[in-house]
């Protein structure tokens, strides 16, 4: 399946579950926003990031990791840390 940033603006503010050595995390996007569009392989794709804030004490590891939300099928997704803001821990997640 292919994702787009369409899919995931309207779950800005919700939280989603990070599979994490058998267990889960709970994260809340806080951003979906565009990057840039890039024409490839005869189409026109839209590049995007994802921002999850978990909580400040839970670090994950740069990685590939199971992110699951009742209105998307489950994803691996390659999540980056951030790092704090005053509320948590953030996390980014590329689409290109």
């Amino acid at each position: 399946m292919s994702f787009s940033l369409d899919m995931f603006e309207p779950l800005v503010g919700q939280d989603f579950r990070i599979v994490v050595d058998g267990g889960e995390r709970i994260a809340t996007l806080i951003e979906a926003c565009s990057l840039r569009e890039a024409q490839g392989a005869g189409r026109l794709s839209r590049q995007f990031s994802l921002v999850w804030r978990g909580p400040p004490g839970a670090v994950l590891d740069q990685g590939i990791y199971r992110v699951l939300h009742p209105a998307l099928p489950p994803q691996d997704l390659f999540l980056v840390c951030l790092g704090p803001d005053a509320q948590g821990m953030r996390y980014e997640a590329v689409f290109t």
